[in-house]
């Protein structure tokens, strides 16, 4: 079985295991974006201090990961109120985009999304500042904190993995997806704080940011195939069959267009057809055959004297 059945077979884990894929292949541009804040991290402790080393890095990833969080559950409210018809499929198709262009971004085959991170910076330019008085971090409250704040810094890749939760429509579910995203972003970022020079060297292999990206893009692919799968599905299942009859309202028919010809009266039952409330004036009984009507079997008891 392959990735893309068994995670539609396990639809709760499903979205959260994607975000996670997303983060973690996704690692190398998250130390574009936070290795440089996490070396001066690194490096404001001394080498003998490694256990209050590892409590800073890992407080302000904390505050990373939580506003990631943050942010997930209030894009999932506003979708949740606007999701609609067919918004849950418009989503994951704008989800299932940002991963292709991001893909094509982490290749330097496309920069596209460097214009939807020129958008970001609006409201990064206002809390870019609360960032910065915090610096330097001495404790784990202010690493924290800063974490917090960092985590609305511009990102093409936040935003990819937010139009992923926004499609889950739901407040909570949205949260789960970028908290799970967050949590796919960790391994690469804390090794850009505990191994800055080494991942340095790494990143100039262009042979892995290509396998990175060839991989976040066929993620896009796979996202995209989803809805279209599952809306030829739900053409495949719209036919007669399932429709009721029995709640239909036959009263607005034409009857007199009806061919009663065609017919077949042998199967009707008769016995329960109430002949008092029936109108014989229009009844052509010139064409009835009475030779063939078993009028020995008729009561005539009832018949006025």
């Amino acid at each position: 079985m392959d990735a893309s059945v068994w995670l539609e077979s396990v639809p709760f884990l499903a979205p959260y295991a994607s975000a996670f894929m997303i983060g973690l292949l996704g690692g190398m541009h998250c130390i574009g974006m936070c290795g440089g804040i996490m070396g001066a991290l690194s490096f404001s402790v001394p080498p003998e201090q490694s256990a209050r080393r590892w409590r800073i890095l890992m407080s302000y990833n904390l505050g990373r990961v939580a506003s990631y969080g943050l942010i997930g559950l209030v894009a999932g409210a506003l979708s949740y109120q606007f999701s609609g018809g067919h918004g849950l499929s418009v989503l994951r198709v704008v989800a299932g985009l940002l991963l292709i262009a991001m893909g094509l971004y982490l290749a330097n085959w496309w920069r596209g999304l460097t214009y939807l991170e020129k958008i970001g910076s609006l409201l990064w330019v206002r809390i870019q500042p609360l960032g910065k008085a915090l610096m330097p971090v001495k404790n784990s409250g202010q690493a924290l904190l800063l974490g917090g704040i960092w985590g609305w810094l511009p990102c093409g890749l936040v935003y990819t993995a937010l139009a992923y939760a926004t499609a889950q429509a739901h407040p909570v579910g949205a949260m789960g997806v970028m908290l799970a995203f967050g949590l796919g972003t960790l391994p690469m970022v804390l090794a850009s704080g505990v191994f800055a020079e080494r991942i340095k060297d790494l990143l100039q292999l262009n042979s892995l940011r290509t396998l990175m990206a060839l991989m976040i893009i066929a993620f896009g692919v796979w996202t995209l195939w989803v809805p279209y799968q599952h809306s030829k599905m739900d053409h495949s299942h719209m036919g007669h069959g399932a429709m009721d009859h029995g709640a239909m309202d036959h009263s607005q028919m034409d009857h007199s267009k009806m061919n009663h010809e065609s017919m077949d009266h042998s199967e009707m039952d008769h016995s329960k057809m109430n002949h008092e409330s029936m109108d014989y004036s229009e009844m052509d009984h010139s064409k009835m055959n009475h030779e063939s009507m078993g009028h020995s079997e008729m009561d005539h008891s009832q018949h006025n004297q």
